[in-house]
C-alpha cells in the first residue's frame, strides 16, 4: 500500500507542478502581450484602459484595432499626390493669418482626405481616431486635441491661441500621414540603335 500512496503521491505533485509552471507561463504571456500592447499604443493605451475600466477589455479592443486595420489597404501616396497635399497644406497654413477658423476647418477636412486617399474609412471620429492609432499612436493624441478644439470652433467659442494649437496638432498627424512612396514610375527601357549599313 505504501508504494501505490507514494505513486499518487509523486502524480499529484507532478501534476500540481504543471499547474504552477502552465500558469505561471499564462501569466508571463499575458504581461508580455500587455507590455506589447502597451509600447505600441502608448498613451491611447492608458486611455482604452480608462475607457474600458479594466486592462482585460482595453486590450482586447486594441487587438481588435489592429486586425480590422491590418485588413484595410493602407497605401502610401504617390510623389505627385504627396506635392499636391503639401501644397494644400501650405494653403491652409495662409489662410490661417486672415480666417484661424476656417484654416481650423480646412485642415479637418484636408486631414480627412489624406486619411480617405491613403485608405483608411472614413467612419465617425472615434473609429478614424482608433485606426490611426494602430499605425500612428504618437500623434493619434493630437488628432484628439485638434477635433475637439473644432468641434468647440463651430459654437465660437475658441480664441485664436487654441485655433493655432489645432493648426499644430492637425499638422503632427498631417505630416505623420503624408508617407509618400518613393517608387520612381516605370520607364520603357531603352531600345538598341541598330546600326545601319
Amino acid at each position: 500500500m505504501d508504494a501505490v500512496n507514494m505513486q499518487a503521491g509523486w502524480a499529484v505533485g507532478i501534476v500540481v507542478v504543471l499547474a504552477l509552471v502552465a500558469l505561471a507561463a499564462y501569466f508571463l504571456i499575458r504581461k508580455r502581450q500587455s507590455d506589447r500592447l502597451a509600447q505600441r499604443f502608448g498613451d491611447e493605451y492608458e486611455l482604452a484602459v480608462r475607457q474600458h475600466g479594466s486592462r482585460a477589455k482595453a486590450e482586447a479592443e486594441l487587438r481588435q484595432r489592429e486586425a480590422r486595420v491590418g485588413q484595410l489597404h493602407i497605401v502610401p501616396l504617390a510623389p505627385g499626390e504627396g506635392a499636391r497635399f503639401s501644397s494644400a497644406w501650405n494653403k491652409v497654413q495662409a489662410e490661417f493669418v486672415d480666417n484661424p477658423a476656417g484654416a481650423v476647418t480646412q485642415a479637418d477636412q484636408l486631414v480627412r482626405e489624406l486619411m480617405q486617399k491613403r485608405g483608411y474609412p472614413m467612419s465617425d471620429f472615434e473609429h478614424r481616431a482608433a485606426d490611426i492609432s494602430v499605425d500612428h499612436p504618437a500623434v493619434v493624441r493630437n488628432y484628439r486635441a485638434a477635433q475637439a478644439i473644432h468641434a468647440r470652433t463651430l459654437s465660437g467659442e475658441v480664441e485664436t491661441e487654441e485655433l493655432r494649437k489645432a493648426v499644430v496638432h492637425y499638422r503632427a498627424l498631417f505630416d505623420e500621414l503624408l508617407e509618400v512612396s518613393m517608387e520612381e514610375p516605370r520607364r520603357m527601357p531603352a531600345r538598341p540603335v541598330e546600326a545601319r549599313s
